[in-house]
This record gives C-alpha cells, structure tokens and sequence, in this order.
C-alpha cells in the first residue's frame, strides 16, 4: 500500500489537532471531572502530556520520513493510551462521568477511539518507512 506524503503530513497535524482538544474537554484544565475519573493517567499534568504528544506530532509532520524511529515510539504510545482506554471503559461506567459533566463524559467516551485510529495511522507510516528504507 503506498500512502502520499501529503496524506502523511496531514494525517500528523490532525493527529497533533486531535490531541490539542484536549483544552477543550478540560476547559483548560479546570475540568476537575476528567482527574476524578482517572487521577493516575488524567491528571491536569496527565492531560498536559497529551497536548504536548500533540505537538511534538506536529513537529515532525513535514519530516517524519527523517524520524523513523520516533513515529515508532508514536505508535508505542497511542497504543499504551488505547489500552489504557479500553481497561477504563471495561471497568467503568461513562455515564457517571456524564452526569458529573458532560464534556468529561464525551472526552471519556471518545478519547480512546482517538488513540486506536492514530496507533492504526502511526503504524501504518512506520511500516511505510521500514519498507522504503529496505527498497533504497
């Protein structure tokens, strides 16, 4: 399967974009909701960390042929996040969230399917890369 460049590229910013609403769900990170739920992974510090990947995705989206081996660690990521995920929604109940708040609710019920598309993406531009590093 061959992927454009230009799909690439784009695929980065929306995956950064993604990330950055975060600032919306926590309302600038004084949503206190979204930490109660989940203090260990969703903390404002937590929910910081996601708006920095989202940044740091960015950064590479124009030279991420350059930087194999961190796409690599983006997929390692998105995966942690995606399990993480799926762990929560198994053992908890989303709509106790959104009778606290409904912007948590929808970040809680959705924020995980986020990270799955992008590790599917993120894995798909590693493979990418390995496979025309190894034609060159």
């Amino acid at each position: 399967m061959i992927i454009k460049k230009t799909t690439i590229t784009k695929g980065f910013i929306i995956a950064g974009l993604m990330n950055a609403t975060v600032l919306i769900f926590s309302k600038l990170f004084t949503n206190s909701t979204i930490p109660e739920f989940d203090p260990e992974v969703m903390s404002n510090f937590g929910l910081l960390m996601i708006l920095i990947w989202g940044l740091a995705y960015m950064s590479v989206a124009k030279e991420y042929h350059q930087v194999r081996w961190l796409v690599g660690i983006f997929v390692i990521e998105k995966f942690i996040y995606g399990f993480i995920w799926t762990n929560w929604i198994i053992n908890n109940n989303v709509y106790d969230v959104y009778k606290k708040d409904v912007l948590a609710g929808l970040f809680y019920s959705i924020y995980g399917i986020n990270d799955w598309v992008f590790f599917i993406f993120f894995l798909s531009v590693f493979i990418h890369l390995f496979r025309t590093k190894n034609s060159e």
